[in-house]
């Protein structure tokens, strides 16, 4: 949402609580083309609640993908998200973008729960307003330039410049609407299940109607198998994938497994069920995304509280990349935590 300097081409970077991921794309005539995709670990507590707690390793992950991956480009797209970013849809009387800049500041105020000189303010004017059509919606986003900073220190420090600051549910709406074709007024909600937080964008004609963090992910069903089972939070990662230890016993694990899912699928119903009493508008589709949407019963438990089908998104639906280059089923395995990165390198200044 907020851009600096100007350049053609930009990697898109997706920074977690507990990977880095990089994704650079080519514009063909016959749409995108894959060039470079790498995924890098990061310690625990090098980001956390989209805080930079620890930069050192965010920096020398970035450089091992750069490295690695033979990049070129050193512009680069970033998104943030968690309690530094506001998102707020707002109506206003019909005006253009010019006249809309200063009246923002002032409706920030109402809206942003912090000093104004604190935050980076953006806005995107969506249409016509649904329910009266002598105003029109307004996208407002604000994040806080102390978290942008020590994002864009960090890259800098990595021989990388910021060019564009997203928001994590921005970047999967982009990745979606060049991956999939949608009716007039059919609804999706997007849910991007991370580490330790779940990303709910809902879209209606393309465009976001309503958005929401909820503070639960894969680290929560990480951390109660470290304690129900006394293993380090390592191992606690391996057999929530499905790797085997020597003495674990499965059914307590899986009991554990189970319980810690079933929470994030009741907060993801309550927030979808949140959306559909309060605007009447019933969701035609579910995709999900994200390194622990992959959690063993974790799918099948939301489609029972949703009582829907779910689908995993493909962030490389459409996206043709060399089958020499990549291996088809690692990029399959792959796909889950490429949506947000995907969507960032998409992005070009000034659209």
């Amino acid at each position: 949402m907020l851009s600096f300097f100007s350049s053609k081409k930009l990697i898109g970077i997706d920074v977690g609580t507990s990977s880095v991921k990089l994704v650079e794309l080519e514009d063909t005539k016959n749409g995108y083309r894959l060039k470079n995709f790498g995924v890098a670990r990061l310690p625990r507590e090098t980001i956390v609640n989209g805080v930079v707690i620890n930069a050192e390793p965010l920096i020398q992950a970035v450089k091992g993908l750069l490295s690695s991956l033979k990049i070129g480009c050193r512009d680069v797209a970033f998104s943030v998200s968690c309690h530094p970013v506001i998102i707020k849809k707002i109506s206003l009387p019909f005006m253009t973008e010019d006249s809309l800049e200063p009246v923002i500041v002032s409706e920030a105020e109402q809206y942003i729960p912090f000093d104004l000189d604190e935050v980076n303010i953006d806005f995107q004017i969506l249409g016509v307003n649904e329910e009266n059509p002598e105003m029109m919606d307004v996208m407002l986003v604000a994040a806080k330039k102390a978290m942008i900073d020590e994002y864009t220190d960090a890259f800098q420090h990595a021989g990388l410049r910021s060019r564009i600051v997203d928001i994590d549910v921005f970047a999967l709406e982009n990745m979606f609407n060049i991956n999939y074709l949608h009716e007039e007024n059919e609804t999706f909600a997007l849910i991007d299940i991370g580490a330790s937080v779940t990303n709910i964008n809902i879209l209606k004609n393309g465009t976001s109607i309503f958005n929401r963090d909820v503070f639960l992910g894969g680290n929560q069903i990480t951390e109660e198998i470290q304690k129900e089972l006394s293993v380090s939070f390592e191992e606690a990662e391996m057999l929530k994938i499905g790797e085997e230890i020597e003495g674990i016993d499965s059914g307590i694990l899986e009991q554990t497994i189970s319980k810690t899912a079933l929470t994030i699928a009741r907060e993801i119903q309550r927030t979808l069920e949140f959306f559909t009493s309060s605007t009447y508008v019933e969701i035609n589709h579910l995709f999900l995304s994200g390194g622990a949407s992959k959690t063993p019963g974790l799918k099948q438990m939301i489609e029972e509280k949703m009582n829907m089908a779910i689908e995993y998104v493909d962030p490389f639906k459409v996206i043709k990349y060399d089958k020499r280059s990549f291996d088809s089923e690692y990029m399959r395995d792959m796909a889950a935590v490429a949506a947000v990165g995907v969507g960032l390198a998409t992005r070009r200044l000034g659209e």
